[in-house]
């Protein structure tokens, strides 16, 4: 008989590095290349900034996941403390927000290839979606399994980063731009050599650059003893940002000023260049290039279990929840896959915007996910104090702070509207939530039809 529940495969390794691998993807090591042109410095301000906002949302998502481990999805407590609406809606925008982070991710492999081989980015794109949809056919445990060595390679990455960035510090090296210096962040034009308005600019790319964090609640029906895991993963992540966003973002603008960066390119090569090791530059890019596959294979897992748990609350149909004798759901995987093509015909037709256009809307469509982990927050504290006063990993400074996150969410997006590469994608995405509402009540007013005439 073929086994219908996911299996509880992924150990406490995979959990931890899973939470280190979503918070290091394509955002950071190609993202941050365009967040710095259009922020300069003060790029390290926004990092800490919606880091920290990201930080509560995360104990928001422990705290609500430990209240009852038998929660498969935040679309389920979504539904419980706000309503049928907001599960229904939450889970099929959360499948969109990854399937807009896939396409994204191998819109960029497609980029990094091209760093040695003068082909058009949609192939490489492309041939990178088989062979991941592939791997992922076959059990949780080897998706946890490559993401935990994905997830080491950018670790190893970072810190070599660091290090080599530490040693240049000490020797005082040169490069073709100077000598590399601490000196470096704020002697070119200031902290904030922009503007404000550049620093504000650069939130979209940040908060994209952040997209993922929450995979560990993703991947809670999947998790040997989360009561352990999930908040050790959490309580972690503040070191992780000081660590693998601030810390590389400080070490790469001291040895490149900020004014020699390529915004479409990714920065981590282009130390590495300037330093004058070729040979270690190609090793980076193979690591970025790898580091936006993995990206991409944890946005095919997450897509397919969301649409795993939306067909099990009937907002999906049956067949698209259907699990394969290894408890994969296949078929969700099949259609996440189809979708997130179209990132390598939009690389083939438009590869200029594409990358702007999905990191955009991946961004809001997130933005709406965390706003609604917040609120869902909110309400399980208001309706059911005697479950908050038992909990054993409560979120810090609730329900306060997380009026506070969700203003702070809203002003990002009032910021793309005045920003010219952010705004069409802004104004089109309202479409995606007005259909899943027509759709929701749709499905409703059929249900009450069917319930009359029983």
């Amino acid at each position: 008989m073929r086994q219908q529940e996911l299996k509880r495969d992924l150990k406490n390794r995979h959990v931890q590095l899973i939470a280190i691998g979503g918070t290091i993807g394509t955002g950071l090591f190609l993202g941050a290349g365009k967040s710095i042109e259009l922020a300069g410095p003060s790029i390290i301000f926004s990092y800490l900034l919606i880091g920290i906002a990201l930080f509560f949302v995360m104990r928001a998502l422990g705290e609500l996941l430990l209240s009852n481990t038998g929660y498969t999805s935040f679309t389920e407590f979504a539904a419980e403390y706000i309503g049928p609406w907001a599960g229904y809606v939450t889970g099929w925008t959360y499948w969109f927000c990854w399937i807009m982070t896939a396409m994204a991710d191998i819109i960029a492999v497609g980029v990094y290839m091209q760093y040695w081989f003068d082909i058009p980015q949609w192939i490489p794109a492309f041939a990178c979606l088989v062979i991941l949809v592939g791997l992922n056919l076959l059990s949780v445990k080897l998706f946890g399994e490559l993401e935990f060595w994905f997830a080491i390679i950018k670790v190893i990455t970072i810190l070599a980063l660091i290090v080599v960035g530490i040693v240049l510090l000490v020797i005082g090296f040169k490069t073709n731009t100077g000598t590399v210096s601490l000196s470096n962040i704020w002697s070119h034009g200031g902290m904030f050599p922009n503007g404000v308005q550049g620093f504000l600019l650069s939130f979209q790319l940040v908060v994209f650059s952040f997209v993922g964090m929450e995979l560990v609640g993703v991947s809670a029906a999947e998790t040997a003893n989360p009561r352990k895991n999930i908040p050790s993963a959490i309580n972690k992540i503040p070191i992780r940002i000081l660590l693998f966003y601030v810390g590389a973002i400080i070490v790469i603008l001291a040895i490149n000023p900020w004014t020699y960066l390529n915004g479409d390119s990714s920065p981590f090569v282009g130390v590495f260049t300037l330093i004058g090791i070729p040979v270690a530059a190609g090793i980076i890019n193979f690591v970025v290039m790898t580091s936006a596959a993995s990206a991409c294979n944890s946005g095919l897992f997450s897509t397919s279990r969301i649409l795993h748990s939306l067909s099990k609350d009937g907002s999906a149909p049956k067949r698209v929840g259907r699990l394969n004798k290894r408890a994969v759901p296949s078929n969700a995987l099949f259609l996440s896959a189809i979708v997130v093509s179209i990132g390598a015909l939009l690389s083939k037709i438009i590869p200029e915007q594409a990358f702007t256009i999905v990191t955009t809307i991946s961004a809001i469509c997130f933005i709406w996910v965390w706003s609604i982990i917040l609120i869902a927050h909110i309400q399980y504290k208001r309706t059911r104090p005697e479950l908050a006063e038992k909990s054993t990993f409560k979120a810090p400074l609730a329900p306060y702070i997380n009026y506070a996150v969700i203003a702070l969410f809203a002003f990002v997006l009032i910021i793309m509207l005045f920003a010219e590469a952010t705004r069409l994608a802004l104004l089109l995405t309202p479409i995606w939530f007005i259909t899943l509402l027509f759709l929701y009540n749709r499905k409703q007013k059929k249900i009450r039809i069917l319930d009359s005439k029983i």
